[in-house]
């Protein structure tokens, strides 16, 4: 049974902070096409590989990885509020596999998860709720990170637990590329950043919009001499997508995460998402690989990319 992969970047300024039309319509064609694709494909399951923003994971417990057998969106940033369609007890037994591969994962039984897992879905399927979907959500935002030969390895494991399905499954890496947002760190942090950081979770109302306004701001400026954040590369862009195209994920395990954020963004840490994809379609197979879309978009603070595999 063939097995299908889209890693995309997202965006929470998509909507919020626009480049021109003509850059619109470019993604808004890309992205209308991927939906095709999925839909035409019909998954059985979906398994996400998926960061969170300080929305469902926190300082006070903070895992690398974490499987949801039970998850419901926040709503952030335009995504759609509600409750996803996880098959528990699939969700369980893929825990237990990775247990047994020699992972230490985390399970969440309530997992908030915010448009970071959510935004892909809905673009590719249009609902939360459409398809069964597994999110598997990887620390990338809040360091410490493990190294990057530990994504990798989770891919592999998830991989062969989706190989032995049987079914048609599409797999989703949401994140990425290059980019740095005003996401706050806790070394330093002043003590209501701090609070926030370590327990923050179900904010007010009003929080959130002054977070979402902290983040349109920083979209105004962005690649700009007035923005202080480290800009866009698509250099290294292109060279990570080339990378997994082309299938030479072994060489993941020499990236070094200082080297990564000097370069190309804190955030760009995202791009764990897209290893763990790969390595998990690998694992099942050979496959072939394609690049749907590239280009660096600084209002959406974004080095926005969409690579699209299947085993063959």
């Amino acid at each position: 049974m063939p097995v299908q992969l889209k890693c995309l970047s997202h965006t929470p300024l998509r909507g919020l902070n626009d480049p021109g039309a003509e850059v619109i319509a470019e993604v808004d064609a890309v992205l209308a096409k991927c939906r095709a694709e999925v839909e035409a494909y019909d998954p059985e399951l979906i398994v996400v590989f998926a960061p969170d923003h300080y929305n469902g994971l926190f300082y006070d417990l903070m895992p690398p990885f974490v499987i949801a057998t039970a998850a419901e969106s926040v709503g952030d940033y335009q995504t759609k509020p509600g409750p996803l369609s996880v098959p528990g007890g699939l969700a369980l037994e893929l825990a237990r596999h990775l247990l047994d591969s020699d992972l230490d994962i985390a399970i969440s039984h309530r997992l908030q998860v915010d448009h970071g897992c959510t935004q892909t879905l809905q673009e590719m399927t249009g609902s939360l709720e459409r398809y069964p979907v597994i999110p598997i959500i990887i620390n990338s935002v809040a360091p410490p990170f493990g190294p990057y030969r530990r994504i990798r390895k989770l891919g592999q494991a998830v991989g062969s637990f989706i190989a032995r399905l049987g079914k048609r499954v599409l797999i989703l890496g949401t994140g990425g590329l290059s980019h740095e947002p005003p996401v706050p760190l806790l070394a330093d942090a002043p003590q209501d950043v701090a609070d926030f950081l370590i327990a923050g979770r179900n904010p007010t109302p009003e929080f959130r919009a002054a977070r979402q306004a902290r983040t349109i701001a920083t979209g105004k400026i962005f690649g700009t001499p007035q923005c202080g954040l480290t800009p866009l590369n698509p250099e290294w862009d292109k060279a990570f997508m080339r990378l997994l195209i082309e299938g030479r994920l072994e060489q993941v395990d020499a990236f070094r995460i200082d080297e990564i954020s000097k370069a190309a963004g804190r955030s760009t840490h995202e791009v764990r998402t897209w290893v763990a994809a790969f390595a998990a379609l690998q694992a099942v197979g050979d496959y072939s690989a394609r690049e749907d879309y590239y280009r660096p978009i600084n209002e959406w603070i974004a080095g926005y990319g969409v690579v699209s595999a299947a085993t063959v």
